[in-house]
């Protein structure tokens, strides 16, 4: 059955470190110059967030795992519930971090000021991992993402894996990303940087990128999907090797999150039973959709349709 015509899919995101996102965009951003936005808009933000947000976008039934306190709780609640998003939030003692991105229309850079996610105590964590047992019951896919609060254990993808009976789109790095392996996730989908930095080593050539997609296999990832910013990303599976080519884009508003519309049109689709190489197709889709896009995971559908057409694939 086609995605289009088939209900809506039970999908879970689920993440430690949210964020309240600020966007401001500046016909020229001047540093260490006095320098005034021409647009502000404000959202929920953090990997765990984009995700959901892609997925209720494209029309998936979406609950949100993640920890939030402060203020931005109250805020980043108030936008999930308008978008149809079932949210379980643990509370936090400390309040959710406050990100902002700055986009310098003279350059078309984007800037990221990122604060860490704050330390969360055991029981706050211990709370997480009861509401997530809780939302993957009969979930037909997952999406596991984002970086750890300091003093988090690393096995905390490890242990919620172990809770997990359907399939898992695994987007972390470093020690939390190896940790995990053992329990065999569908899709584990780091940035060169990021592989680069799990691995230990710089990852200069084709030949010694690929021995490093094939270290997270061997330790249990079914799927590796390397991506490269607008250069072709190099996906390994069962089915071999492919590079695959994002479709050329006229302009790009803010590349922030088209990782994470990547994972949710990949949980997307594997969540209707499509194959792993076409979902990586139109999670691809999804990604290139965000670039045109302010803020992130605001997908639509059609759209991503017409340009998943445009995604090459190369076997090898």
């Amino acid at each position: 059955m086609h995605p289009h015509s088939s209900p809506p899919r039970r999908v879970v995101a689920a993440g430690l470190s949210p964020a309240w996102q600020t966007i401001m965009r500046f016909e020229s951003l001047v540093p260490g110059e006095v320098n005034r936005a021409t647009d502000v808009r404000r959202c929920a933000s953090g990997k765990v967030l984009n995700v959901a947000v892609a997925l209720a976008s494209l029309g998936a039934q979406c609950r949100a795992v993640t920890l939030l306190g402060g203020t931005p709780a109250l805020w980043t609640a108030t936008e999930l519930a308008g978008l149809g998003i079932d949210l379980s939030a643990v509370p936090t003692a400390g309040a959710t971090r406050c990100c902002t991105t700055l986009l310098d229309g003279a350059t078309g850079r984007t800037t990221e000021l990122v604060e860490n996610a704050p330390p969360v105590t055991a029981d706050e964590r211990a709370g997480f991992v009861v509401a997530y047992r809780d939302a993957v019951v009969g979930a037909d896919a997952v999406v596991l993402s984002g970086s750890l609060p300091i003093g988090t254990p690393a096995t905390i993808y490890l242990d919620l894996l172990g809770h997990t009976r359907c399939p898992v789109v695994l987007d972390a790095r470093g020690p939390e990303l190896l940790a995990a392996l053992p329990r065999r996730p569908l899709l584990v989908k780091p940035n060169r940087e990021e592989l680069a930095k799990t691995v230990g080593r710089p990852l200069e050539t084709e030949a010694v990128l690929r021995q490093a997609i094939e270290e997270l296999r061997e330790r249990g990832a079914e799927w590796v999907l390397v991506t490269d910013g607008a250069s072709p990303a190099i996906l390994v599976g069962p089915e071999g090797v492919f590079r695959l080519i994002p479709p050329q884009l006229d302009t790009i508003v803010n590349p922030i999150g088209c990782g994470d519309c990547l994972a949710a049109g990949f949980a997307h689709q594997v969540a209707h039973g499509v194959d792993p190489l076409a979902a990586i197709r139109f999670g691809m889709a999804c990604a290139a959709f965000n670039c045109g896009t302010l803020l992130a995971g605001r997908l639509v559908l059609a759209e991503v349709r017409g340009l998943e057409r445009g995604v090459g694939i190369e076997r090898g």
